[in-house]
């Protein structure tokens, strides 16, 4: 299993510091949250984009992609039914495609609650329509960029827009595209109601990324969730993507988060070797 880590969980840490601590604890990826290189992605030169692979590569430590795509930003919706700021949000997610590629990085979480959420006067289905309009003018970006944009259904204490892994496996399946897969996450998959494993056996068909965290938003193993069953289904499913650590509670403090993760990550793997 290959093992990242999301780069904001190092907060204001120098990039070279981070990296350090990265591939010290046993991580051979990083997931970027682009609001930590620039607050739009059209800021970021090519000579600069050149320089940030370049730093990350001399680390020994290989670009998973991006994620947090739209998040810190504003004018960009998913949902809404305005055309225009539609398609606005859908260029600047082809500018994202364009970066992701020039950091080396080949997958796209596409989560960004507060960018996809809908009013009670909008149906789930017309919110998919509009979300579907955004994909399919990403597409052609996508495909020219070889670029996978990975789905990702969050719980209800995030928004209104695909709770379930099945809502965002219907959205998938009608654009019907390599490009446009799903992203499983475990604190949003613990809101399902239904087992993770369970989930993830379910949707081993789109399924392209995942997130490692525990429902109390910090690493996985530092809550009450069982990371045995879950890699034991990961493993069942020949699952071969990355498995990033994405914490959002950083009380505990950024070494202790990034060293205990991957070790109780190990720890789960070793009990799974031991039955």
């Amino acid at each position: 299993m290959r093992f990242a880590i999301c780069n904001e969980t190092f907060l204001d840490w120098p990039w070279e510091r981070a990296l350090e601590l990265t591939s010290e604890c046993g991580y051979t990826g990083w997931e970027i949250a682009p609001f930590t290189m620039a607050a739009r992605a059209g800021a970021i030169s090519p000579q600069r984009r050149k320089e940030l692979a370049g730093q990350i590569s001399r680390a020994g430590i290989e670009v998973v992609g991006l994620h947090w795509l739209l998040a810190k930003t504003e004018g960009f919706h998913l949902t809404t039914v305005d055309q225009a700021i539609r398609k606005r949000t859908a260029d600047y997610i082809a500018e994202l495609a364009r970066l992701c590629r020039d950091l080396g990085g080949s997958i796209m979480v596409l989560g960004s609650p507060l960018q996809r959420n809908f009013p009670a006067e909008m149906t789930h289905d017309q919110a998919a329509d509009n979300a579907l309009w955004v994909i399919e003018q990403v597409l052609p970006t996508l495909v020219d960029q070889k670029v996978t944009i990975a789905l990702e259904p969050l719980g209800p204490s995030e928004g209104n827009f695909l709770n379930f892994a099945a809502d965002a496996v219907k959205l998938i399946e009608r654009l019907n595209s390599p490009w446009f897969q799903l992203h499983l996450d475990v604190k949003a998959m613990s809101s399902e109601g239904t087992l993770v494993p369970d989930i993830i056996r379910a949707n081993t068909k789109h399924m392209v990324h995942f997130h490692a965290n525990d429902p109390n938003r910090r690493g996985p193993g530092m809550g009450d969730m069982d990371f045995v069953p879950i890699f034991k289904a990961l493993k069942d499913i020949k699952y071969d993507g990355w498995i990033s650590v994405e914490v959002f509670d950083y009380e505990p403090g950024v070494e202790r988060l990034a060293r205990e993760s991957m070790q109780n990550m190990r720890a789960a793997l070793k009990k799974l070797a031991a039955h």
